[in-house]
């Protein structure tokens, strides 16, 4: 029961964090983009819209366990991802805070390739038949 209550938990964390982060940028798309542009990255209202509504699909995988070992898998590519293009060592010596940022993202990383590995758990899972083969 313990191990179950656990899994849940960690799902549900993992869940309100990207879907927090998709709310943030669905109702600011405008300031997401200018954040987006300050990194130097081109297009960025297209980019704050995939990455709202990569956020999205992230949070419905682990709140539904569908497909959520290749969602742990993509979501740490995409943290990483994040800790590198918004926080990584050019950022350092201006502000300090953004080494502990940077690391956070590593233990996120951490925590979904647990994840991945030992899959949704059995408690509040969609199974979709192809999925299961993929949980």
């Amino acid at each position: 029961m313990g191990r179950t209550i656990a899994i849940l938990v960690g799902r549900l964390i993992f869940g309100a964090v990207f879907l927090v982060a998709t709310s943030f940028k669905f109702m600011d798309m405008s300031g997401t983009a200018t954040y987006i542009a300050a990194a130097g990255f081109p297009f960025p209202l297209l980019l704050a819209w995939l990455a709202a509504i990569f956020e999205l699909a992230l949070a419905a995988a682990f709140f539904t366990g569908v497909f959520f070992s290749p969602a742990s898998l993509l979501a740490g590519v995409y943290v990483i991802f994040l800790a590198l293009a918004f926080h990584g060592p050019g950022r350092w010596s201006g502000n300090q805070a953004e080494f502990g940022f940077f690391i956070d993202h590593f233990t996120f990383l951490a925590g979904l390739l647990f994840a991945a590995v030992h899959g949704p758990g059995n408690a509040l899972v969609v199974w979709l038949g192809a999925a299961r083969r993929f949980a």
